[in-house]
């Protein structure tokens, strides 16, 4: 029996880390972000329709998505997220269903999207792992690690969900406030309990 895992953090918790950690334990690993990229890649109908909602200023010269002004529209904006959104949501999720099938009877497979708790989908999967961290780390992490000014950094964290709305769709919490040899040890526990129930 497969089990499927949504796997979810806010933004800088740790969760890509996480993700490339389950991977490294055997599990398949389908990630919402890099599916969401291809979606809206050139000659794409995602990218199309994207175009036909916020018009072509959004492309670079070569025909590709901005993402950095994408990204600073909508996360000032919650109507335009919310738009596009309702145009990559539908297409990342037809995707991901593709790769699972794809993924064929594997014990773990793990569905990693940022934005679990957000889009209101963690009851459709057997476990949910939530990667976390408190605001105030995620915020020096986004100012020393990434380099991101204070005002985007914050932003980008009121545009996600509450750590105690993520907290409540847990079956699993990974605490990512030590060190990566304590990430890795825990997520080898959660790992054994997953593949346990396989």
């Amino acid at each position: 029996m497969t089990v499927r895992v949504g796997l979810t953090g806010g933004v800088a918790s740790g969760k890509s880390t996480v993700s490339a950690i389950l991977a490294d334990l055997g599990a398949v690993v389908i990630d919402a972000d890099l599916i969401a990229r291809e979606v809206v890649a050139r000659g794409t109908p995602g990218l199309e329709a994207v175009v036909a909602e916020f018009g072509p200023e959004l492309l670079t010269p070569d025909g590709d998505l901005d993402r950095p002004a994408m990204g600073a529209l909508v996360f000032g904006d919650p109507d335009a997220r919310r738009r596009l959104e309702a145009i990559i949501h539908p297409l990342v999720h037809a995707r991901s269903a593709e790769l699972e099938v794809e993924a064929g009877d594997h014990a773990v497979v793990v569905h990693d999207i940022p934005l679990l708790a957000e889009v209101g989908r963690a009851g459709s999967f057997d476990e949910v792992v939530v990667v976390d961290a408190p605001a105030a780390l995620q915020l020096s992490r986004m100012l020393e690690e990434r380099g991101w000014t204070r005002e985007d950094a914050e932003s980008r964290i009121a545009a996600q969900a509450a750590r105690e709305d993520r907290l409540a769709i847990a079956t699993h919490v990974i605490d990512n406030t030590g060190t990566l040899a304590d990430l890795r040890a825990r997520v080898e526990e959660v790992y054994a309990v997953l593949v346990a129930r396989a």
